[in-house]
């Protein structure tokens, strides 16, 4: 009846046929719904050529919006009634997110072209006569998106956030540094941007490929973008959550000050950005200069993301040059850490404390666990659902982010003509069987799951066509099981689903989404004779 993505919780019919929409159909905005009120306004206006005018809410035909926290007491602050009949559409949300949602759920219900940026002639518009009612499951609905091995401009960025809020994630996860390049203007260090943000040549394909980019690499964002970006994301209801990769990943901070390198075990002066991928070696040294040079960044982090959450990475680090290193065993022996293993939870603790004492929660890779964390801290399990129950019976808040389940870098196919193909196969239907909570947790141990994360990692998405192509249509499931109240993943429709993606897909073709299409790609999204890594058979089912 309506074939929304992500499917509400109910739907039920008003009456037989559908609200006409035309110049005269109104906006009416309580208070507290007035950001809505100028979305709607602005997308469905370039849709459909309608002018939406301000009008009484007593006037029939007007698109009533409000917020009532008698909804939200009962669905939450996320959740929303819409209901179309005869006489106008009424939209309330729990809260002013809860509006929102349910704004997108309305221009779901005027068809795909209500996506366009401008109106197409000769096009109706009208209501279904249906009534909605809905909320998420999750309050943590995230998307992952690595800059940092392939640079996205702004416009990019911004691009993807109305991608999430069209599916409802409210979570953007921004992955802004690694050995490959720095993308945050930190106005204290300028070289990280200077030197750190750009490689002279980059790796095309795998790591094991023979073929590169021979060409410079680069780009980064001003303050003032960062600003444009997180107010952009606040006006959709989404929320950033920034990473600044410590101790590991960290090549390119090491390439623009070589103090924070080990320089006791390597000549770091003669270190460039990473051109090629995996783990580098090269990690920060363990001293009181790297420490204070990395809370003068996180400063100016924190005066940038005003969000709960500040990510640290803490993952992949790399022990050989500590092990070599005398300023890394002195201190090791100095604070009684036992071993390298020790230094790395020592370090990630320092951060956890310091983004605690301002307010802030840190939360990290599941590697952040081996050494124990603070109590506010939160953990992104990845390398399976392991870390994440660790963390929830542990008394951590957890979001899951399975790398065998949501690594959207992972292939849609097994074919031969899947471009540059990663890892498991996972396709539309393995995303949508997904289920973020471990059947071995307890009911109040779940209760630590915050929720569920898509991770896209660019290493081989040399663009954002690429990057669409992998993310979606995948995107589209995952964001339904992060958002609907589905059965267990046996149990799911996904013959109804698959159904709902016909109109969906429709949808993406008017955004200019570049997704992979239901049958294989397309010629020119091939990458014909360039090395990927495919990992046959199942993966591990934890």
């Amino acid at each position: 009846m309506t074939d929304l993505i992500p499917g509400p919780a109910r739907v039920t019919e008003t009456g037989t046929g559908f609200l006409e929409l035309g110049p005269a159909t109104g906006l009416a905005a309580a208070e507290g719904a007035e950001s809505t009120e100028r979305w709607l306004r602005s997308v469905l206006g370039a849709a459909t050529g309608l002018p939406f005018p301000q009008a009484p809410a007593t006037q029939d035909g007007v698109v009533r919006l409000s917020v009532d926290p008698a909804v939200g007491a009962e669905l939450g602050p996320e959740g929303y009634r819409l209901t179309v009949t005869p006489t106008g559409v009424d939209l309330v949300g729990g809260g002013q997110a809860g509006l929102f949602w349910g704004a997108q759920s309305l221009r779901q219900l005027l068809g795909p072209d209500a996506f366009r940026r401008a109106a197409l002639p000769g096009r109706q518009w009208r209501l279904p006569l249906v009534g909605i009612e809905d909320a998420p499951r999750f309050r943590w609905r995230g998307l992952m998106l690595d800059v940092a091995r392939h640079f996205m401009s702004k416009e990019g960025v911004l691009r993807y956030l109305d991608l999430m809020a069209a599916h409802k994630l409210n979570v953007f996860h921004f992955h802004l540094t690694d050995d490959q390049g720095w993308r945050v203007e930190i106005k204290r260090y300028p070289r990280l941007t200077e030197v750190g943000s750009w490689r002279s040549r980059t790796k095309f394909g795998h790591r094991a490929s023979p073929l590169w980019e021979d060409k410079p690499h680069g780009g980064f964002y001003t303050q003032d973008d960062i600003r444009e970006i997180v107010a952009y994301a606040a006006e959709r209801h989404i929320s950033v959550v920034p990473e600044i990769d410590v101790p590991g990943h960290s090549q390119a901070a090491i390439t623009a000050y070589p103090e924070l390198g080990n320089t006791d075990v390597i000549d770091t002066a003669s270190l460039s950005v990473w051109d090629s991928w995996g783990v580098s070696e090269n990690v920060l040294a363990p001293t009181d200069n790297t420490l204070g040079f990395y809370e003068g960044v996180f400063e100016e982090v924190l005066d940038l993301f005003p969000g709960e959450f500040i990510h640290v990475g803490g993952d992949e680090c790399k022990r050989d040059q500590w092990q070599k290193s005398e300023v890394a065993q002195g201190r090791i022996g100095e604070l009684g850490l036992g071993d390298e293993d020790g230094l790395q939870s020592w370090f990630i603790r320092h951060f956890d404390k310091w983004l605690a004492d301002r307010g802030r929660r840190l939360i990290g890779w599941d590697e952040i666990l081996e050494g124990g964390l603070a109590e506010g801290a939160a953990v992104s399990s990845w390398r399976g659902y392991g870390g994440g129950i660790a963390a929830a019976r542990a008394g951590h808040d957890v979001v899951m982010c399975p790398e065998q389940h949501v690594y959207l870098d992972h292939r849609q196919h097994g074919g031969p003509d899947e471009p540059v193909p990663i890892g498991f196969v996972r396709t539309l239907e393995d995303v949508y069987r997904f289920e973020p909570v471990p059947g071995e947790l307890t009911p109040e141990e779940a209760e630590r799951v915050l929720g569920t994360q898509a991770n896209v990692w660019t290493e081989v998405m040399e663009d954002i066509a690429r990057v669409d192509y992998q993310t979606f249509p995948r995107l589209a499931a995952f964001a339904e099981v992060a958002w609907s109240a589905l059965p267990a993943p046996a149990e799911r429709d996904f013959e109804d689903f698959e159904g709902r993606m016909a109109t969906h897909y429709r949808r993406l073709d008017a955004l200019g989404v570049a997704y992979r299409p239901p049958t294989g790609p397309k010629p020119w999204q091939q990458r014909p004779g360039v090395l990927g890594r495919p990992i046959e058979g199942a993966p591990p089912r934890r």
